[in-house]
């Protein structure tokens, strides 16, 4: 285990702590789902048709460890499947759902891949998803600090990961001339 392989997560949560989410009215799920093809009872992953277990964000909120500009609300959330989510990533929904990407709909033969394109594309045109450009509102200083915080956790746990091998080593060693 290395503690630097929690870096992702570490840039996921400060982007995720600073994102928005605006909560979605009942009207608006109903609308988003009948646009899908789906009612309350038939609550399916909008990529596959499996049961849906989430809402994934349709267009990702980070990218190349930066935000996107997307924020958390009904006109950029589908319902999804975990194996959907996980495999999708933050990868373009339209990309990635005909790829060959280990448990994409195409990689697991869904059968009407086609039609669920087709209302994701009409979803998609919807409602123009909120984006913002977060530096301009909170200001470049704290916009800066805010990175600079990021850049001093990733390096402590660089400095944490070089220890923890130089300790690992040491016992291992010690645990050798048992």
């Amino acid at each position: 285990m290395k503690i630097t392989g929690r870096s992702s997560s570490i840039t996921n949560s400060f982007i995720n702590s600073i994102i928005p989410i605006i909560v979605p009215t009942n009207e608006q799920v109903k609308e988003a789902l009948d646009i899908l093809g789906m009612d309350h009872d038939s609550f399916q992953c909008a990529y596959c048709g499996d049961t849906a277990s989430e809402w994934d964000h349709l267009r990702p909120l980070v990218q190349n460890k930066k935000p996107t500009g997307y924020i958390s609300e009904i006109h950029n959330l589908v319902p999804a499947c975990g194996k959907c989510n996980q495999s999708k990533g933050n990868k373009p929904w339209h990309i990635w759902i005909i790829s060959p990407a280990k448990l994409s709909p195409k990689s697991r033969g869904v059968l009407d891949i086609n039609q669920r394109i087709e209302k994701l594309h009409k979803y998609e045109s919807w409602l123009e998803p909120t984006k913002i450009d977060f530096e301009s509102v909170v200001g470049k200083e704290k916009w800066e600090q805010h990175w600079a915080n990021w850049e001093s956790v990733q390096n402590t746990m660089r400095e944490a990961q070089i220890l923890a091998a130089e300790i690992n080593r040491t016992i291992a060693k010690a645990h050798a001339k048992l």
